[in-house]
């Protein structure tokens, strides 16, 4: 689902040009600004539309490589930041990698508030804050952990009449399965009027939650409505799965982690969603699976569905919608229409009337290949715009002659592609599938930005990943296994592998003894940490031999273990393994990354650039191969 796989290393190119772009513009006027000024980024991605605009001028094509560091501010912490800063009034606010809301002083960097736990890191990145506010009453609205907390904004303490002392579990409003499930947000809430609309962020398992919209009071944090993802009973879509989808323990998620876009003056909020879980099986959940891998436009007052369209039927490829759309004005025929506007990991761009939810372009359903895996039953189409075309490369381009002339190891990894599938659509299989864009798309969290004539500018990721899966043995099989070693296997295995090397990103485990103590590691696996979920579920019982495995100190078990068809799937996935050469670079040509700016209008694109140097292959004077990226980028008024 939601980019895990994401390089500690990665920037946020929007937080980090908003700042730069601020403080050109204001380090000589101290004066403070109105929360209504265009010169503030008031909301995440800079507005309700979420098309990263600025109507800044004073930064240009011309002076722009003069900027220089005005300040810099250290976090209390280390790790991956992805914060997209709101500036408001003076004032810029974020959130530190181990989720601690901050405000700082945007002409000086002066730290003004932070609010959070400096020893507690949580198992969760964050994207930023949400801020409203009434008359004197300003607040700002983050997640921690499960809880959704609001804070006054001048001084960064909870408010005290929202919710329980200042915060709501975000597990509220869930059926009882659900309430000791793993739950965190990443991207901040969708403010309007007086509620929060929540992303969601749960496991990929089959212990995922359900992934429901739901919508807070932001006055009291009372809970407003829900949408139910997976639906119950008499709701629409409730056929396209299995009867008891809504309470199965192994049937959750289609939620949205990505964010949302609002129109305030329609009262519409769009909503894309994710796959259902298990991300790469659906044998328990045959259908099309409504409302997972959707864009949804719901009535924001009341949660009501206006219309939907499903980007990927029946995911088995861990499709999710990526990012917020951008809701955008283009023309035709000289009319004006409002369009809303979602990218994917696919490499596609899908634009739809705002009110109506009919494309803008044509799109089709086209046949794609049926899975081979026993109990497993794929869709028969999938549906493709016929415009833009993809913004980035499709597994089904590539030949032999696509492996990197830059990989030492070329001819091995010719005959190890030769064995894989390349279909876009092709479903996991034993036998393996080439997924190109991967698992961090195409489009990735970052999102895309969008100007008033209707260029959407966006990057993307070239990486390939191989899409494989295996057989997931019944636990009789694993009766003379010790709990933790069958723990692992259940949970673990499919990231960490069985030898616990180190995977892509993923860390080794192997000598997990000599870096972290146990209460450490005891920790992670209960709350999980950056990109990794937590597994809240287990007693403290489980979660200590897991830890007694990893560190070899678990004595053998032998015995008989019961199944409990319930929770247990026959395939599971090989894991999120890249397709790279012996050096750790991509396996295929460049390029590895792209930036594109497309007009809409037409659904042609004006240009695409490789995005970025590899390091390894720059300094041999091999440049503009593009890179993996992550992060959206912003545009100006100043071109």
């Amino acid at each position: 689902m939601e980019g895990k796989k994401v390089k500690y290393k990665s920037l946020y190119i929007v937080g980090i040009i908003l700042g730069l772009l601020f403080l050109q513009c204001h380090t000589k006027d101290e004066k403070p600004l109105e929360t209504n000024n265009p010169e503030n980024w008031s909301e995440y991605l800079g507005g309700p539309d979420r098309n990263h605009y600025s109507t800044l001028t004073q930064i240009t094509s011309e002076n722009v490589d003069q900027l220089k560091i005005a300040w810099t501010y250290a976090t209390p912490d280390s790790g991956q930041i992805q914060t997209n800063p709101l500036i408001i009034d003076g004032v810029l606010y974020g959130v530190t990698p181990s989720v601690q809301a901050f405000a700082l002083n945007a002409k000086t960097g002066k730290q003004l508030w932070i609010f959070g736990d400096t020893l507690r890191h949580w198992a969760s990145t964050s994207r930023g804050v949400s801020f409203w506010k009434e008359g004197k009453d300003r607040r700002i609205l983050y997640t921690a952990g499960p809880n959704l907390w609001a804070l006054n904004a001048d001084n960064g303490k909870p408010i005290e009449s929202f919710g329980d002392m200042g915060k709501v579990d975000l597990h509220t409003g869930l059926p009882e399965i659900a309430q000791d499930k793993f739950m965190v947000s990443n991207t901040p809430g969708t403010i309007f009027e007086d509620l929060i609309i929540m992303p969601v962020r749960v496991s990929e398992d089959i212990d995922a939650a359900p992934g429901d919209i739901r919508a807070f009071n932001v006055k009291t944090g009372k809970l407003e409505w829900t949408f139910h993802t997976i639906p119950h009973p008499g709701e629409f879509g409730y056929e396209t799965f299995p009867e008891d989808a809504y309470e199965n323990k192994q049937t959750g998620a289609a939620n949205n982690w990505a964010g949302m876009a609002v129109d305030p003056e329609r009262g519409i909020v769009y909503v894309p969603t994710g796959s259902a879980a298990y991300d790469f099986y659906g044998g328990n959940r045959e259908g099309q699976n409504l409302f997972s891998d959707c864009l949804l436009a719901l009535n924001a007052r009341t949660g009501e569905r206006i219309w939907h369209f499903q980007t990927t039927h029946h995911d088995v490829w861990d499709r999710d919608l990526p990012a917020p759309p951008n809701l955008m004005t283009l023309k035709r025929n000289g009319q004006s229409i409002d369009v809303v506007a979602q990218t994917t990991k696919q490499g596609y761009v899908y634009v739809f009337d705002r009110e109506t939810g009919e494309p803008f372009f044509p799109i089709q359903e086209v046949p794609v290949p049926n899975s081979t895996l026993d109990g497993e039953v794929t869709w028969k189409t999938q549906p493709i715009p016929t415009k833009p075309k993809p913004f980035a490369r499709e597994s089904n381009t590539l030949t032999t002659n696509d492996i990197s002339p830059y990989a030492e190891n070329r001819e091995e990894l010719i005959k190890e592609f030769e064995q894989y599938e390349t279909e876009v659509y092709a479903p996991g299989s034993l036998q393996g599938a080439v997924l190109l864009p991967g698992y961090d798309g195409g489009a990735e969290w970052g999102g895309a930005a969008a100007d008033p004539e209707g260029t959407l500018f966006v990057n993307a990721n070239n990486m390939a990943w191989i899409h494989q899966m295996m057989e997931n043995p019944k636990q009789e099989s694993m009766a003379n296994l010790s709990t933790g070693e069958r723990l692992f296997n259940s949970l673990c295995i499919s990231c960490h592998k069985m030898d616990q090397e180190s995977v892509s990103n993923i860390p080794a485990l192997g000598d997990l003894y000599l870096k972290r103590d146990k209460a450490f590691v005891a920790n992670i696996i209960q709350n999980g940490k950056g990109m990794m979920p937590g597994f809240p579920m287990l007693s403290n019982t489980e979660i200590q031999s897991i830890v007694a495995f990893l560190y070899g100190e678990e004595k053998q078990e032998v015995g008989t273990t019961t199944v409990d068809e319930k929770v247990w799937l026959p395939y599971k996935s090989t894991g999120y393994n890249k397709f790279l050469d012996g050096n750790g670079l991509p396996a295929i040509n460049p390029p590895w990354g792209t930036l594109s700016a497309i007009d809409l209008n037409s659904g042609e694109y004006l240009w695409q650039i490789n995005l970025g140097h590899e390091p390894k292959l720059l300094e041999k004077g091999i440049k503009n191969t593009g890179v993996e990226n992550y992060g959206g980028p912003i545009v100006t008024a100043s071109g």
